[in-house]
């Protein structure tokens, strides 16, 4: 037990902090780290005057503050000018080209996460404090020595401040929530919030036991490290044992900026964090001293914002709609809020329990969620702002379309209209049947079938292909004309040849989705042999159970089905599978296979596409019952857990070459 001893445990354990934390390459087993560690505490404890304020054991927390300290910015912590599209990208660039012809910038992820400012004086962390109000912030600096990816200790002479953003990795975050649901607590609503919180701790065991992370992105003196460009910058920062991400890029032109912002759209969703945007700053120092600052933000830089997948609205009523099998979903009626760039005005609410799970009443400020084409939905009410006006919600006992007595299943959350002749019911059956996953009839949208359906025109699937018997009726039809009513023609004519999954999935058949049509019709090759299929026949195909057979058997059974099927027969729809059968000789056949990460050479769908194809099971998480991922760049959660599973791995260039493609 000698002081030798511990600083070699200093040093090694620093090591082997960066090697994991910071490079994400250990050289070592957690249970070799912990016995090191053991050991360093066992010697700090027996000689507490040994101790110092770079030592590893300073990361486990214990430090209990009353209250937190105000520390003033050296020099102002500034926050960036937000734009949100294209042309206020372009704009940008015109501003910055007036001042400095032909600029170059440097374009990074915006970390959705809290600000942070680290000082050092001599290679040891003095201090770290929040942005506060810009000018003066609050010292978390014992918090920040628990997160194992900031140095306590750099090899830099002198004072050095570098600025970044703490942050809470999504991993940390749902472990996190799973355990404050197992203790009764409210959740953390998102990854920042979640950093913020646990940064804001009194006692730093709190924050030390919440997974946080961070990346440096800035140094507000650069003339200390000798740096004449904000490139320069990052790379002396990664020198000194900062995390910097790696998610960069320098761009001569603003158009490399955007294609860069569009990148980071794609692969937003497959990061291990949460981004909220793409900075963009000239990348010369001199440049920007010489565009300077307005009274609050830097002109030589400014953030370009995503839009936004969580606001919130006022809900203002509550109403219901039918789908195709006759599922009644109640609906929020909000006040218009603009959400992932869309208008939205409706969100569903998925079903009766999911209400009241929820407590959401109508009256309610409500937070809604949109996630790419996803349909926006009800995330939670906010409790908080209530006034007492507010109304719970009531489930209606009868059809609003019909008026027939609703049916709840056992073991189901959704009530159900049972009326076969339900208006809504058939029209929804009739737009399903024509949408582009299904019969993709062009021209036959939403509107215009309720329109015919109205004027009496269609009232099943059938009668689209006798709408050609009203032409002159059509024609005559406000808004349509000769043209919209010859390419409609052309569609429905067209859609009798498509092949057999297509029809499959346009019937409507309960549970039997895209995915699921194309793997009953690919077995099957005709509508007769699958609806001639025995139970056990069905059972063995790969996600074929109970339910699917029992759906299928139901749908034979009503006599109306088998009549529809006749006449669509008649009317001369193609009822055989007309995809070339891959081989299954293809070295993916028969495997379960994830797709993740950003892919450079095609894109995710061709990949599915044609993994599908070749009788590949395509699925979206990775499982025991996974035999391969397929990995793009930065592929996140998928990636690390298919390690953990010891699932066989293969990069994009491993996959086309394979392929031969």
């Amino acid at each position: 037990m000698t002081i030798e001893r511990l600083n070699e445990l200093k040093e090694l354990l620093n090591k082997y902090n960066y090697e994991y934390y910071v490079q994400d390459q250990p050289t070592v087993s957690d249970q070799e780290y912990d016995t090191l560690m053991d050991e360093l505490i066992h010697i700090e404890q027996a000689h507490p005057e040994w101790q110092t304020p770079d030592s590893p054991s300073q990361r486990i927390g214990g430090q209990v503050l009353d209250g937190f300290r105000k520390i003033t910015h050296t020099r102002p912590m500034m926050s960036l000018g937000d734009i949100f599209n294209e042309e206020e990208v372009m704009d940008f660039d015109r501003r910055i080209t007036q001042t400095i012809p032909n600029p170059e910038y440097i374009a990074e992820l915006k970390l959705d996460g809290l600000s942070v400012s680290l000082v050092y004086d001599e290679g040891y962390l003095q201090y770290a404090a929040t942005r506060g109000d810009g000018t003066i912030g609050e010292d978390i600096t014992h918090n920040v020595k628990t997160i194992k990816s900031i140095p306590l200790k750099i090899n830099f002479d002198g004072p050095l401040e570098v600025r970044g953003e703490i942050i809470m990795p999504r991993a940390s975050l749902n472990k996190l929530n799973e355990a404050r649901r197992k203790d009764g607590l409210q959740e953390f609503a998102n990854c920042r919030n979640a950093a913020a919180g646990s940064v804001r701790q009194l006692d730093s065991r709190v924050a030390a036991s919440r997974g946080l992370d961070a990346y440096l992105y800035h140094v507000p003196e650069p003339a200390q490290i000798g740096a004449h460009t904000h490139e320069e910058c990052l790379l002396k920062m990664k020198e000194l044992g900062f995390k910097v991400n790696p998610h960069i890029i320098k761009a001569k032109t603003i158009t490399e900026v955007w294609d860069f912002i569009n990148q980071a759209a794609e692969m937003r969703d497959s990061l291990p964090y949460d981004i909220d945007g793409i900075v963009i700053k000239v990348n010369d120092l001199a440049s920007q001293e010489r565009l300077g600052f307005t009274a609050k933000v830097p002109k030589w830089a400014i953030a370009y914002k995503f839009p936004a997948e969580e606001v919130i609205t006022k809900l203002k009523d509550i109403v219901f709609t039918i789908g195709r099998t006759g599922q009644i979903t109640p609906n929020a009626v909000l006040n218009p809020v603009r959400v992932a760039g869309s208008l939205v005005q409706r969100a569903t609410l998925h079903n009766e329990d999911n209400i009241k799970k929820k407590d959401i009443r109508i009256g309610d400020d409500v937070i809604i969620r949109k996630a790419g084409d996803v349909i926006p939905e009800v995330v939670r009410s906010l409790k908080e702002r209530r006034t007492g006006s507010e109304r719970p919600f009531e489930m209606i006992k009868v059809c609003p379309t019909c008026g027939e007595p609703l049916s709840r299943k056992e073991n189901e959350a959704a009530y159900y209209c049972l009326n076969e002749a339900c208006d809504s019911k058939v029209i929804e059956k009739i737009i399903h049947f024509a949408s582009r996953d299904a019969m993709n009839i062009d021209g036959l949208g939403d509107r215009i079938i309720e329109q015919f359906y109205s004027l009496g025109l269609i009232s099943s699937i059938e009668d689209i292909y006798h709408l050609k018997e009203h032409e002159q009726e059509i024609i005559d039809i406000e808004g349509f004309g000769r043209k919209s009513m010859d390419n409609m023609i052309e569609a429905i004519e067209k859609s009798k040849e498509n092949s057999l999954e297509k029809l499959l999935f346009g019937l409507g058949i309960r549970g039997i989705g895209a995915k699921m049509a194309d793997t009953l019709a690919k077995e099957f090759k005709t509508l007769d042999q699958l609806l001639d299929a025995s139970y056990a026949k069905l059972t063995s195909i790969r996600d074929v159970g109970d339910t699917i057979c029992e759906n299928l058997a139901n749908y034979k059974r009503n006599p109306k089905n088998m009549e529809t099927i006749a006449h669509l027969k008649e009317l001369g729809l193609n009822m055989t599978y007309l995809k070339e059968v891959a081989s299954v000789d293809n070295p993916f056949s028969g495997l379960t296979i994830v797709v993740t990460g950003t892919l450079e050479h095609m894109k995710r769908k061709e990949i599915k596409d044609y993994l599908s194809a070749h009788n590949a099971n395509v699925t979206g998480s990775v499982s025991k019952k996974t035999d391969l991922v397929i990995v793009g760049k930065d592929p996140g959660s998928k990636y690390d857990k298919a390690m953990s599973l010891n699932i066989r791995i293969m990069n994009e260039e491993e996959f086309l070459e394979v392929a031969d493609l």
